[in-house]
């Protein structure tokens, strides 16, 4: 099956029944595997047993930007090559990518209290974070209060890639700024400052957070395809019933 294939609704469907299963079934396995690794991680000599919240943190602060990133690339599908699918998949992923950016926060602040001495301090990674979370919000009540879907549509994609500009401040900001939170540790030039019995549980945990990304993200987006045939259908049957009563 051709890529452009999949711009057909039926086809991908059919390719998403066939993988999901799959897709689920590693999901699983990365999971236990990855909570099991960080279970028996050893304590950090300075932050003791909280650092074992950054297997949670990380990892959602991670696909948070990266639901918004494969937003973007829809957004652009939508009001750049109309691609059939690309609404579906922006529609699919902004609750998946507002709640992971909520953990991201969530985890943050619990990690910050004993860390910093305050769960919340105006930090420009944790603002800009909290802008990510509130512009996920914002994608999300188009899509729901639009009485046009198409207008509702172009509004959402439009807000996405004026908030695309968000991502790289977020990656950046701590070398931009001096703030309070910690530079970039995992990925960066000279390699990673982690100590290799904290960096292999927290990389399996990325893993099975970006497994379950996916598929959450394909199971919604069946289940856009599915509902958006089902009101085509219903309307289609109330304009044949109008037109027999005028008849």
């Amino acid at each position: 099956m051709a890529v452009i294939d999949l711009a057909n609704p039926t086809r991908f469907l059919a390719l998403v029944q066939r993988v999901l299963p799959w897709l689920a079934a590693l999901t699983v396995i990365a999971f236990v595997a990855g909570i099991y690794m960080a279970a028996n991680a050893p304590d950090d000599y300075q932050q003791g047993a909280t650092v074992k919240i950054m297997f949670l943190h990380v990892p959602a602060a991670w696909l948070a930007m990266l639901g918004w990133s494969v937003m973007s690339v829809a957004a652009l599908g939508t009001l750049v090559w109309r691609h059939p699918l690309a609404d579906v998949a922006a529609k699919a992923a902004a609750p998946i990518g507002g709640a992971l950016t909520l953990l991201c926060l969530v985890t943050g602040s619990l990690w910050g209290r004993p860390m910093w001495g305050t769960y919340w301090v105006w930090d420009a990674r944790l603002t800009s974070v909290l802008v990510l979370f509130i512009m996920y919000l914002g994608v999300i009540a188009i899509y729901w209060t639009a009485e046009d879907p198409g207008r509702g549509a172009r509004a959402a994609a439009i807000l996405t890639l004026v908030g695309a500009v968000n991502i790289p401040i977020i990656k950046f900001s701590v070398d931009w700024w001096n703030t309070l939170h910690q530079p970039a540790s995992v990925i960066r030039l000279g390699g990673s400052a982690i100590d290799p019995s904290i960096l292999y549980p927290l990389l399996v945990m990325a893993l099975a957070f970006t497994l379950l990304f996916f598929t959450l993200h394909l199971a919604a987006m069946r289940n856009e395809i599915l509902r958006r045939r089902a009101r085509a259908m219903m309307m289609t049957r109330a304009q044949t019933l109008a037109t027999g009563a005028r008849a």
